[in-house]
């Protein structure tokens, strides 16, 4: 069991064999890990404790089993991704996902979620089904104000993670004996907000439908995230039926109400019959020759995920977790103002129990000595005990 374990976090923390080896001293070689990985070798427990300490966890780690089976979708076909990249998005994504469904157990939160599902045997059934999803969460058809705040509302954790451009996100699904214990749509850190959105729907895209082999699956979880986004009535209600021309400024201001791209939008307006394609084309053309088609203006920022922190210092908190535990979720360090008294009681408990006796003992000697120089405390008590 420590070698899937080993490798998928190795991998998680982006490192080689190589580097791997070099953060834990030289004490072994990127040979002996590769051997260790493959399960044809284990490693001592000097070695095992160096390992988890380089790796950021305690060393039982390597000894339990996954608690959940992991499927991912929503890879961009022709991304050009590396397998490589792959799969240390794939083992941080599982990684980070079992550490949530840890802090969800830790909550009592609910054990597992039900996922909508809704079929799509033609592309036009994605814009019903998007109309659904919004019926299903209760969220009207006015523009969302935050993805992210939805997305967490209904326990779907929202991931960013550093990656090259070639990667734009997927979903995952953890599951349990066939039951979901948690859902993830990842995203790339440090993309504009609007495309963040975007990127976001068309995940829960890859989520929610059941796409027939018949419909292109890209395409269909793409006009799912724009109908989710920017629902057909209200597009059609706020710029009209069928447009001949369009301004700049209005798109402007249309990106700012329903937070997609102008790009995305003009592809929306064209899938709703309101453009025409050769209108469209146009638009495209005049979009690069105003170097609009890798950073438009009027840029979004980008929605912050909030769960992961207000778990994280739930659990702190409640001392379900140790504040070091908290900081390597969170990926920085926490300014705490924990009572001094939770600060004092921690630091006792590190003391060696022949020392924690001796405190105790001095404690309740002077507590004995203070109740009995206590005349109010007497009168309390009812006075001393006078046998008749």
């Amino acid at each position: 069991m420590i070698g899937p374990r080993l490798k998928q976090l190795r991998q998680a923390r982006g490192l080689s064999l190589e580097a791997l080896a070099a953060e834990m001293g030289g004490i072994v070689t990127k040979q002996a890990l590769s051997k260790y990985e493959q399960g044809k070798a284990k490693p001592s427990q000097v070695v095992l404790n160096k390992l988890a300490a380089s790796l950021g966890v305690k060393s039982s780690y390597f000894w339990g089993e996954s608690p959940v089976s992991m499927e991912f979708t929503g890879y961009r076909k022709g991304s050009g991704l590396r397998k490589r990249d792959q799969e240390k998005i794939e083992s941080l994504v599982t990684q980070t996902l079992e550490e949530r469904i840890g802090l969800q157990h830790l909550l009592r939160h609910e054990n597992h979620i039900k996922m909508p599902c809704f079929s799509v045997k033609i592309i036009e059934d994605v814009e019903s089904a998007a109309e659904e999803m919004r019926k299903t969460w209760a969220l009207g058809v006015e523009p969302i104000a935050s993805v992210v705040d939805v997305l967490e509302e209904h326990r779907i954790h929202v991931l960013e993670i550093q990656a090259g451009e070639k990667f734009d996100g997927i979903s995952a699904i953890a599951r349990d004996r066939q039951q979901v214990k948690a859902a993830a749509v990842v995203t790339r850190r440090g993309v504009p907000g609007e495309r963040q959105r975007l990127n976001l729907a068309h995940e829960l895209g890859h989520l929610v439908l059941k796409i027939s082999p018949e419909v292109n699956e890209e395409k269909a979880a793409f006009r799912f995230g724009a109908a989710f986004l920017a629902p057909a009535m209200i597009i059609r209600r706020e710029i009209g039926a069928n447009r001949s021309f369009i301004q700049a400024q209005e798109l402007l201001l249309l990106k700012q109400r329903f937070g997609l791209s102008i790009q995305a939008l003009l592809y929306r307006l064209r899938d709703l019959d309101i453009i025409t394609e050769s209108y469209y084309r146009q638009w495209c053309i005049h979009i690069s020759r105003l170097g609009w088609r890798k950073q438009e203006p009027m840029s979004l920022l980008p929605e912050r995920p909030k769960w992961l922190r207000q778990a994280a210092l739930h659990a702190f908190s409640e001392g379900a977790i140790t504040q070091e535990d908290a900081e390597r979720m969170l990926g920085e360090p926490l300014h705490t103002d924990q009572p001094l008294s939770l600060v004092e009681r921690r630091a006792f408990m590190k003391l060696p129990i022949e020392e924690r006796r001796r405190i105790l003992a001095e404690q309740a000697e002077q507590m004995a000595t203070h109740y009995e120089q206590d005349p109010e405390w007497k009168e309390l008590q009812g006075g001393d005990i006078v046998e008749s």
